[in-house]
């Protein structure tokens, strides 16, 4: 069985999707309909720049969707694959979870690309800039992470601070977890964290902290928006990020997406929970983040992971 799985914010760098596009009528196609969508030269700022443009979660959400989604078209379009007949589930980090209901069918790439330009604007402008931060805890799982996260909280209050948020965002694999919330209390938990069993603590380059209670009116917004959006069954079921288990129902699929936006990414038990249901092998579709994850977390599964023409010509003589 096989899982075609799709990166998160991060993946992205500037000159993505340019080789592809000058190779690929199929990703010049995509590309030039998601500007379009978005009424803005997207494309333009993939491959040209500025940075701190193409980082801006507002433009760096629908990019990295529209860098996976090109992938994967070129496969299909010119490579003559249909991803029902080829893979079994989607899945996809955060954002990417957008990406595979996109690839699955489930929303038109006009309205995806429409989603992720508000839910980016919408988690930047939850929490003011400065206010929030996000940390990678090395050397640490789930469980331990959990327990920095709480003790910075306790420590900022036995000092006569104020209860702040620290909690965890992302559950990566058994060595990476994400941890996210006020600055104050991630900047503490990061401080405690060698102490605590973390082999390291690393603040995160992101302008505000996903994943976590804080995004609450990011909820509300996409709720809003998800409710207005059309969205059908996919063609095969998706692991969603909130429950790690598939779904395909519509009115579940919505559900899973608001709920997504402040609770955890448990992108490890996703995976295992692939592999239990049979997945020998995920193809990472338009960046090279999650594969070696996945490496990480199933070590006896096929993982690969698809960004150039090259890397599609090879899927193509396997699959």
């Amino acid at each position: 069985m096989r899982a075609f799985i799709f990166p998160g914010q991060g993946s992205q760098s500037v000159g993505m999707g340019a080789a592809l596009a000058a190779a690929s009528p199929a990703a010049r196609e995509v590309f030039g309909e998601v500007d379009e969508a978005l009424g803005q030269n997207m494309f333009r700022i993939m491959t040209e720049g500025p940075a701190d443009a193409l980082q801006l979660t507002e433009n760096a959400q629908p990019a990295i969707m529209a860098n996976a989604i090109a992938t994967l078209a070129v496969l299909e379009k010119e490579g003559g694959i249909r991803l029902a007949d080829k893979a079994d589930y989607v899945a996809g980090h955060s954002l990417g979870e957008y990406s595979a209901l996109r690839a699955a069918q489930s929303f038109d790439l006009a309205t995806t690309a429409r989603l992720l330009k508000l839910r980016g604007r919408a988690m930047q402008a939850a929490v003011p800039v400065g206010e929030g931060a996000m940390a990678a805890l090395l050397g640490a799982d789930l469980d331990k992470a959990r327990t920095i996260a709480g003790a910075a909280v306790d420590a900022i209050l036995a000092e006569g601070g104020a209860e702040l948020v620290c909690t965890v965002a992302n559950d990566n694999d058994p060595s990476q977890v994400v941890i996210s919330g006020h600055r104050a209390a991630v900047e503490k938990a990061v401080a405690l964290a060698k102490e605590l069993g973390a082999k390291r603590a690393v603040l995160l380059p992101v302008s505000a902290p996903f994943h976590c209670p804080l995004m609450a009116d990011a909820a509300t917004a996409m709720e809003a928006a998800l409710l207005d959006a059309t969205l059908s069954a996919p063609l095969v079921p998706v692991y969603c990020n909130v429950d790690a288990a598939p779904i395909a129902d519509p009115g579940a699929i919505r559900v899973a997406l608001v709920q997504q936006v402040t609770g955890m990414v448990r992108w490890r038990e996703s995976v295992l929970a692939m592999a239990a249901a049979g997945v020998t092998e995920f193809v990472e579709f338009g960046g090279k983040v999650l594969a070696p994850m996945v490496k990480r977390i199933a070590p006896d599964v096929e993982a690969v992971s698809v960004v150039t023409m090259d890397d599609v010509e090879a899927l193509l003589s396997k699959i």
